[in-house]
């Protein structure tokens, strides 16, 4: 997928890889700006290294030149076959380009083909961006965590996607 940079000038494409261990920097950093709660460089690196039920990606922007950025993130946990969305978030210069939407898609797929057949996810009650994507891949409010986040007390809608459709998110990639 390409897109022109904020400059108008260069254009970029953008590709979606498993994390590694030397994207944490990044990571951590397009988490920071995100969430009011980010999660620690030793959170992530222990979803890479020692949570066997973790699937991790990243997005990253290529130039023409080659140079790379790491510009969104995302960690689902495969439990059975549930997918859990843990964390997704993109960098706030890379936002409304369907990173996001894309990110999404594509760790569903990959989890699907590992078996999942469900997910779900809680997200913030006044997150009402990211409710409108979980609302566009098929994700149903089943209920509510009150006073879920700690630094200000909101409430967590929980939601489940009940059926994972791959050719729904293959649509999706394709764009």
């Amino acid at each position: 997928m390409e897109n022109e940079s904020a400059q108008g000038q260069e254009k970029l494409s953008f590709r979606i890889r498993r994390m590694r261990l030397e994207d944490i920097p990044q990571v951590v950093a397009i988490d920071q700006v995100s969430f009011s709660l980010p999660w620690s460089e030793r959170s992530f690196r222990f979803e890479l290294t020692q949570n066997q039920n973790s699937r991790s990606w990243v997005c990253e922007s290529v130039s023409t030149e080659g140079t790379t950025k790491i510009v969104g993130m995302m960690v689902i946990w495969l439990v059975v076959d549930e997918a859990h969305v843990a964390t997704i978030a993109v960098d706030p210069a890379y936002r409304r380009r369907s990173l996001a939407r894309r990110l999404l898609a594509y760790g569903l797929l990959e989890l699907f083909e590992e078996g999942a057949r469900v997910s779900h996810l809680e997200v913030r009650r006044g997150n009402v961006a990211a409710q409108r994507l979980y609302y566009e891949f098929g994700y149903e409010e089943v209920g509510i965590r009150p006073r879920y986040y700690k630094d200000n007390f909101e409430d967590a809608i929980l939601m489940t996607l009940p059926e994972i459709q791959p050719e729904h998110l293959k649509q999706i990639l394709r764009g």
